[in-house]
């Protein structure tokens, strides 16, 4: 069940809608393994009709369940979108697909919530990666940050003369 506004309630006053949409009707594909919808989104919402469109603003919450990029350990972070608004064309090259004088609200909450997905989940901002492993130990890098001396790339450039 999408999330559908009737336009012809919206003549006379504005709509009030508010509750839960299930993580299969927002139909987000990340194609990040670090971040997957961990529940249903919950929406409190305010419609109104204004000139030649429509303005939706309200709070929107769901609960992402990610992978720490660093350490791999499991974490929920919440999403929540406090002051949400979109003003939707009804008319022109802009405007919003309207079926059966209903505009469906749920790609553009989608698209919004995907632009607010965290690019690189952490649990904890100091978090050190994998026990074991120093910092940079994965990448062949030493301590300092730069490439080991008896690496073949750095003895390469140690020929070049300029």
């Amino acid at each position: 069940m999408a999330l559908l506004v009737n336009l012809r309630h919206l003549e006379t006053e504005s709509v009030h809608l508010e509750g839960e949409l299930p993580p299969e009707e927002l139909d987000i594909d990340t194609r990040d393994e670090m971040v997957r919808v961990g529940g249903p989104l919950d929406y409190d919402l305010e419609v109104q009709r204004v000139e030649d469109g429509i303005l939706v603003q309200g709070r929107l919450e769901v609960t992402l369940h990610c992978q720490c990029v660093r350490c791999l350990k499991p974490i929920d972070e919440p999403l929540v979108l406090e002051n949400w608004t979109r003003h939707l064309m009804l008319e022109g090259e802009e405007a919003v697909a309207v079926d059966n004088d209903c505009v469906d609200l749920t790609p553009l909450l989608r698209e919004d919530m995907l632009l607010e997905f965290p690019q690189h989940p952490l649990c904890d901002p100091d978090c050190h990666g994998l026990p074991g492993l120093s910092p940079g130990e994965a990448d062949g890098a030493s301590s300092t940050g730069q490439p080991e001396k008896g690496s073949p790339a750095w003895n390469e450039l140690n020929k070049l003369k300029f």
